[in-house]
């Protein structure tokens, strides 16, 4: 079963589909399938229960108890290897 990630940001459009589509698309060069949603932070706390992985691109006083990737090093590209090598970690051995 393909893990299943969840990236989030304010209004769950934009920037956290940006994200979500680069996320997939480096994934798929590794050979990693997974199921990623774009989601709001209002519902963030639904979208978690059954998630193998939390990309947030925004800063929230919230922990989650799910492996949490930074978000912004997708956006910006500073980091973005180390948090992808994070993330393929993660999802192999989910």
């Amino acid at each position: 079963m393909a893990a299943k990630i969840v990236v989030a940001c304010g209004s769950g459009v934009a920037t956290s589909g940006m994200v979500a589509t680069k996320v997939e698309k480096l994934l798929a060069a590794e050979g990693v399938e997974a199921q990623i949603v774009a989601v709001e932070i209002a519902g963030l706390d639904e979208a978690l229960k059954d998630a193998d992985a939390y990309i947030p691109v925004v800063r929230t006083e919230t922990t989650y108890d799910v492996p949490t990737i930074n978000g912004v090093a997708f956006l910006t590209g500073m980091n973005q290897e180390e948090e992808l090598a994070r993330l393929l970690e993660v999802v192999r051995n989910k």
